[in-house]
């Protein structure tokens, strides 16, 4: 816990852990103020998480959710009217602690100049960079990474505030036992590569005609080019009741680094009851995750020899199984294998943990819609998703919110000194960490180029590549491997890996080489079977 004191009745945190909220007890402070909406980071505690600590400590607490970068008026006066309520002195904390002093700012219960919410940036002298990218996930870091393979002395600027990087691809393999959290997460620090300025922040806006970002604490990047990977939002609290319940009353998710555990003891210790697994509308990252969970659960009570006394549910928004035809047949096999009942256009709507009750609506072919109730001893979720608030509301969003680029070069349909990878563009290929390798030197190639650095006869194109290993049971992954339009797009000759068929060797390579491949080879510039095509798609 490092607050910072902002008047003598509040002060400014970095998100706390439990143990902080002792501490804090311990430091003297009398009541703890939230900020940070719920599922902004993988490894967040939930704010009654923390409520529940700050009771049993004796400290009040309060939730006044203010998304990064998006502060509004009611806002402020939300902050400035829980800070009057709560004991002081109040400790009050968001993801970085910045959040909360721009609210005490704008609220005016600091002793420093008050700030106007929305107000424009350009008093700031502004830090200019050759290229700015946004976000250090696996589409920022991989890409930075190869553009200095390419240029190794550009200047580059890297804009992420989280502590900690995740290989989220691995946490169906958590919530099945067989990888421990910990082989997922590293930190932020020893994957940036050594020549890239790291900005521990926030960006709040976009203005690209001026090509410059404004950050949370209000100093502002200029550019000459923008790579925009900030990933997309878990949207938790799109599900009634979800948030309050999730980690506990046998709900749970591999979508999160902290619930994927509880995955696997929940599939461990049941024995007999109800299961339900579902999957919200598309977009999502890795379509396949939803199910991937669901064949694991079943290995497991399989050879445990339990899975004829669960009775298990695949509730699905969507119309199919899964949205690559020719990968139906496999996966109906081990439909019909585990007894999986399959239930199509039900979408996840409310959550009560405590009664272990679901509600989804329902749509008919004929398009009506009615409320269907489901009881459940283990309900695992996959939440929907969305772009992140802050494109959603810039220049850069199309219509649907996510980055508008040209499917083939990547770059933005407005804004030419502006690309971007991974999820929160709107590119139609599969989410997944896959199609980041591919993309990634893509980007670099095309920006290199239009900067000078690099020449090429023809833009480099992606063919919306995407990979999606489907692990239907312990030791065996249908490996669907596709690109635009559901087209088949093996890496593999059809001798080594059958990608119609469950194959072992598919597994290995999830299980022990994909892994060394994101670590030490995508986010290090090493781009193994990914060199990127010069040709226009057709």
């Amino acid at each position: 816990m490092r607050p910072s004191l902002l008047s003598p009745d509040l002060s400014a945190s970095p998100q706390l852990s439990l143990a902080d909220v002792a501490e804090a007890k311990v430091a003297g402070f009398q009541s703890i103020l939230c900020d940070r909406p719920d599922g902004e980071a993988a490894d967040q505690p939930l704010f009654a998480e923390i409520a529940e600590e700050a009771a049993r400590v004796g400290l009040e607490s309060s939730y006044v959710p203010i998304a990064s970068g998006q502060m509004t008026d009611g806002d402020v006066a939300a902050f400035r009217a829980a800070v009057a309520k709560l004991p002081k002195p109040i400790l009050a904390y968001c993801g970085s602690g910045k959040r909360v002093t721009l609210a005490a700012q704008a609220a005016g219960l600091t002793t420093g100049a008050k700030v106007v919410t929305g107000a424009s940036p350009v008093k700031w002298q502004a830090e200019s960079h050759d290229v700015v990218i946004v976000g250090g996930g696996a589409g920022g870091i991989a890409v930075a990474a190869s553009m200095l393979a390419r240029v190794p002395d550009l200047d580059i600027a890297l804009v992420e505030p989280a502590d900690n990087h995740f290989y989220q691809p691995g946490w169906t393999l958590v919530g099945a036992g067989v990888f421990t959290p910990e082989q997922t997460r590293r930190t932020m620090k020893s994957l940036m590569p050594r020549r890239v300025k790291w900005i521990k922040d926030a960006v709040a806006t976009f203005d690209p005609d001026s090509k410059r970002v404004a950050l949370a604490n209000g100093a502002v990047l200029s550019y000459r080019k923008l790579v925009v990977a900030p990933g997309l939002k878990l949207d938790w609290g799109a599900v009634e009741g979800l948030i309050e319940t999730l980690g506990s009353n046998g709900v749970t998710s591999n979508y999160r680094f902290d619930l994927a555990p509880y995955t696997s003891r929940l599939v461990d210790g049941l024995r007999s009851g109800k299961a339900l697994f579902t999957q919200p509308p598309m977009p999502i990252k890795c379509a396949g995750a939803p199910q991937k969970a669901m064949y694991l659960s079943c290995d497991v009570w399989r050879s445990r020899g339990v899975l004829k006394s669960i009775n298990i549910e695949f509730l699905n928004a969507g119309a199919a199984l899964f949205g690559v035809a020719d990968y139906v047949p496999p996966l109906m096999n081990y439909v019909k294998s585990y007894g999986i009942k399959l239930s199509f256009s039900h979408n996840l709507i409310k959550v009560d943990g405590p009664s272990k009750t679901a509600w989804f609506k329902r749509i008919s072919k004929e398009g009506d819609s009615e409320i269907v109730e489901r009881k459940f001893d283990m309900l695992h979720v996959v939440p929907p998703q969305c772009a992140p608030d802050f494109i959603r509301s810039s220049p850069l969003a199309g219509q649907t919110g996510w980055v508008e680029v040209d499917q083939e070069t990547l770059c933005h349909k407005r804004y030419p000194d502006i690309y971007s990878l991974g999820d929160a563009m709107s590119t139609p290929n599969s989410k997944t960490a896959a199609a980041v390798r591919k993309q990634a030197p893509i980007v670099a190639e095309n920006l290199l180029s239009d900067l000078g650095c690099i020449k090429m006869d023809a833009p480099a194109v992606y063919d919306g590549y995407g990979a999606c290993p489907l692990t239907v049971e312990r030791g065996k992954i249908v490996l669907a491997e596709f690109g635009y339009g559901g087209k088949r797009i093996p890496t593999l000759p059809h001798w080594l890996i059958d990608d119609l068929k469950p194959s072992w060797l598919a597994w290995r390579m999830k299980k022990d080489l994909l892994p060394l491949i994101y670590w030490d080879g995508m986010l290090k510039g090493r781009e193994w079977l990914v060199k990127p095509s010069h040709k226009r798609a057709s």
